[in-house]
């Protein structure tokens, strides 16, 4: 009817000229073929692909609620200096070693050595961090040695600054002692030297070491700022354990709020934790031990990561991990110790102690309030016990000497004590069944961008039985990547939609690094990009939004004809959102270099079930395919929605080059596949952080 009329029309205008209504006809075809080929901004497609989803209820499967999460590890300072709000570096003195004297960096000293002095003492009050630091003040506020204008002391300058921002509040709390009366001017001090905030301690009486608390008020703002204790009264103070924090936490939990949101926005189904290499350590020594993680922070004696060179105060330890699943609410996956490090390895002989911390550590999240170890996790706030269901025995240990005998060891005891518990082996079995008992095993990925893309069919014949897999680290590294390429991105997305694809083999997926800062880029590229003011998503964190309503939905057959280069990969899912609505989502990586134009059949819906309101193409793509975020740009390379207006079950959708598209349908039917149970997804916050939309 339409044609006719436009033909009919096409003859008006061109009266003068003798052409027949067929001649007319073949030119609206052809004419409507070149547009329907082009996208919206004048893309012209190079090749036609036909894609065809069976929407209904006899081609499904469903996708497991935790197949795509986070993997959080302390590397790059992602949480001390990160996610972990604590805005002092090296709290507790205790970064330079047991012995004394010792290191104090990043501690500074004002003042000069006719002044003051400074210097570290086994002094402290808490026995698992004994050294303090004693500052011998040689000056007076009077007389012939008098202090300079503003006094003598030292101060912290954080981690690469310390972001104050005016207005907000942070609670100073420090444990001092004296011989004498104390007179501490404690200040907020900006890169320029202006004043943020100040406040004073007096103290008449501090002959044993008191805990005093204030809190500072910010008058300024300065994303390099720095913590000074100063004093101009002659005499010694010895402080300890001084830690500053921001009172906005999210929750009061200690997360840093905008890297937490960053992270929730993903609605990640888990979070493994706390590593990665940082549990194995380069010797058992430096491994991450939980149980110097736990109970009040000024008793943590903290770390060396020798793997990722740097000290932690394990501010960030094991109950904070277990409180920042809960407040994702995603699956808390533990990663333990099995006795083995990149250079040292315990005999399974006498790896029994490190199963009875293991079982400690899962009693400490899981036990009853009563429990010994349960009893410490009330203690710290939390009565309630976490929903631990996942551990997984060690990090890319398989294959050293003592994992397989040490691993039968740790599942015997878990099993034995906790039969509910999954666990999770480091040796691959997506190639070969493993020979050792398993719920799940561990499988890493890291290759360039054509080789991560071509592994969207790893899974294809794994096994559908026994262990799923567990693809707990998986990123594009090296040239392609750069610190976050759109590349990259793409091979990641096709690998993504590879796993989808065989989620009846993989259980979960996440990428890795999550965090860095910028000041410490030991692994490039990563996910979410801070420093101490400011932060961005690179590609790959974007591309991972394009996943978010696949946990729990229902994974549809979606068929690629005529796709030659096998530069394209697709998959569709159908899912409910939190008001019930049925949504069907198609997303397509285009990895080549040329646009497509991609015509699709959606079978198995009621008629005129597609809903044009509310339905979108989202697209992810660049002029160049090596563009990257930053914090000049950090929108450079970031989804862009626009709406789709002629919806149906046969659309023409064009596909630039070097993309990942996702088309989201709206459908007026409860006819469409068998959305999973639980698998309602808030979608109002999808692209809250996308300031184009």
């Amino acid at each position: 009817m339409f044609a006719a009329q436009t033909v009919d029309t096409l003859r008006e205008k061109m009266g003068a000229i003798n052409l027949s209504k067929s001649v007319l006809l073949f030119f609206f075809v052809v004419l409507s073929a070149v547009y329907r080929s082009s996208s919206a901004t004048g893309v012209e497609a190079n090749q036609t692909v036909s894609l065809v989803i069976n929407a209904s209820e006899t081609s499904t499967k469903y996708i497991p609620k935790t197949l795509f999460g986070v993997f959080f590890e302390e590397i790059n300072h992602a949480g001390a200096g990160g996610l972990w709000a604590e805005l002092v570096n090296n709290r507790g003195f205790e970064a330079g070693g047991p012995n004394t004297p010792s290191n104090i960096a990043p501690w500074s000293v004002i003042g000069n050595e006719s002044s003051l002095i400074i210097s570290t003492e086994r002094s402290s009050r808490f026995d698992r961090n004994k050294i303090a630091l004693r500052m011998d003040v040689l000056c007076n506020h009077e007389g012939s040695n008098t202090c300079p204008p503003g006094g003598v002391g030292i101060y912290n300058p954080g981690f690469w600054g310390m972001n104050i921002e005016q207005g907000k509040t942070y609670k100073l709390v420090l444990y001092a002692r004296s011989l004498g009366p104390i007179n501490v001017s404690v200040s907020l001090t900006g890169s320029t030297g202006s004043t943020l905030a100040t406040a004073n301690i007096v103290e008449s009486d501090v002959s044993n070491w008191t805990k005093i608390e204030l809190t500072l008020q910010a008058k300024g703002t300065d994303a390099n700022s720095k913590l000074q204790l100063t004093t101009t009264r002659k005499g010694v103070v010895w402080f300890d354990q001084v830690s500053l924090m921001p009172t906005d936490t999210y929750k009061g939990h200690g997360f840093r709020k905008d890297l937490f949101e960053m992270v929730k926005n993903l609605k990640p189904g888990f979070i493994r934790f706390p590593g990665g290499c940082f549990v194995e350590g380069e010797w058992l020594r430096n491994a991450f031990r939980w149980k110097e993680t736990v109970g009040p922070w000024e008793e943590r004696p903290g770390h060396f990561g020798d793997v990722w060179h740097y000290w932690t105060d394990d501010g960030l330890g094991h109950f904070e991990f277990l409180q920042l699943a809960e407040d994702l609410e995603a699956e808390p996956i533990w990663v333990f110790n099995n006795g083995v490090s990149h250079n040292d390895e315990v005999d399974t002989s006498s790896i029994q102690p490190f199963v009875q911390e293991a079982l400690d550590g899962i009693e400490f999240a899981r036990g009853d309030a009563k429990s010994k170890w349960g009893s410490v996790r009330a203690a710290m706030g939390h009565p309630e016990p976490f929903d631990l269901k996942y551990v997984a025995v060690g990090n890319e240990d398989c294959g050293k000497k003592y994992y397989l005998g040490n691993y039968l060891e740790f599942y015997s005891a878990i099993q034995r004590e906790y039969p509910d518990i999954k666990l999770i082996s480091n040796c691959d079995g997506s190639s070969r069944p493993l020979d050792h008992p398993a719920h799940i095993y561990d499988y890493h990925i890291y290759s360039s961008a054509n080789n991560v893309f071509a592994a969207a069919q790893k899974f294809d014949r794994a096994s559908r039985t026994g262990p799923k897999a567990f693809v707990s680290e998986y990123a594009v590294h090296g040239s392609d990547a750069g610190t976050g390429s759109l590349l990259a991105a793409l091979a990641e997305a096709g690998f993504l939609i590879g796993l989808e694809k065989n989620c009846d083999a993989v259980e979960m997926a996440s990428y890795a690094p999550l965090f860095v800062n910028t000041n410490d880029r030991t692994w490039n590229p990563d996910a979410i990009v801070f420093d101490s003011s400011q932060m961005y998503g690179t590609p790959s964190y974007w591309m991972q939004h394009f996943f978010k309503e696949s946990n729990g939905a229902t994974l549809l057959n979606a068929t690629l004809q005529s796709n030659p280069s096998n530069s394209l990969i697709a998959s569709a899912i159908s899912w409910k959102d939190t008001d019930n609505k049925n949504h069907l989502k198609i997303k397509v990586v285009n990895f080549g270099s040329s646009s497509v134009a991609l015509q699709l059949s959606i079978q198995g819906l009621e008629v005129n079930s597609l809903q044009s309101f509310g339905s979108k193409k989202i697209e992810l793509t660049s002029a160049d395919v090596m563009d990257e975020n930053s914090f000049q740009v950090p929108n450079k390379v970031v989804p862009v929605s626009s709406e789709l207006d002629d919806v149906g079950e046969e659309m023409d959708v064009v596909l630039s080059p070097h993309s990942f598209t996702s088309i989201d349908l709206l459908i007026n039917s409860n006819n469409v596949g068998l959305v999973g149970p639980a698998s309602y997804v808030d979608k109002s916050s999808y692209y809250k952080d996308i300031k184009m939309y």
